[in-house]
């Protein structure tokens, strides 16, 4: 009966109630497998939810950005893989 009425509260309680509470209870958590596999569910949905906001090219702006590519080549306005490897080195 007790889980019942928890429940409930949880349900009412705005998002931000909700994660304060689920805070709460993480903390008290000392299984580290069970850690390990709360980890391990967190990252598989925000990989999943990624996934599903990820919408397919059109084959349109697919030959939209070829043509956009090639016009950058022959203006030069492109970099070499060795330059950009060196530029990249420059942002750590």
């Amino acid at each position: 009966m007790n889980f019942f009425i928890f429940v409930q509260r949880i349900e009412d309680m705005n998002i931000q109630a909700r994660k304060l509470v689920l805070i709460e209870e993480f903390l008290r958590i000392s299984d580290e497998s069970l850690i390990t596999k709360l980890e391990l569910f967190i990252r598989e949905e925000k990989k999943t939810a990624h996934e599903r906001n990820i919408k397919p090219m059109s084959i349109d702006e697919f030959h939209e950005m070829i043509d956009h590519a090639k016009q950058d080549s022959e203006a030069g306005r492109v970099i070499s893989h060795a330059d950009l490897k060196k530029k990249v080195k420059t942002w750590k």
